[in-house]
């Protein structure tokens, strides 16, 4: 686990291995969740990153009859 520093202008330093793996990006917007007393940064994706991200969702469904 590594440790990181918030600076004197409330900035954190994302480690370059993390940034690797996650291939980050300098600009990337982040939505930041609190959660009790954590902080968690989740990049922004498009929608059409998570294509395929679920392999086991059964998509095939039958829709309601028309009822007007």
């Amino acid at each position: 686990m590594t440790t990181v520093t918030l600076s004197a202008k409330y900035q954190v330093v994302i480690p370059q291995a993390v940034r690797e793996e996650m291939s980050l990006t300098p600009g990337e917007q982040f939505r930041v969740f609190r959660h009790g007393d954590r902080v968690e940064p989740a990049p922004v994706r498009p929608m059409t990153a998570l294509r395929g991200s679920l392999p086991a969702l059964d998509t095939d469904f039958s829709r309601d009859e028309d009822r007007s």
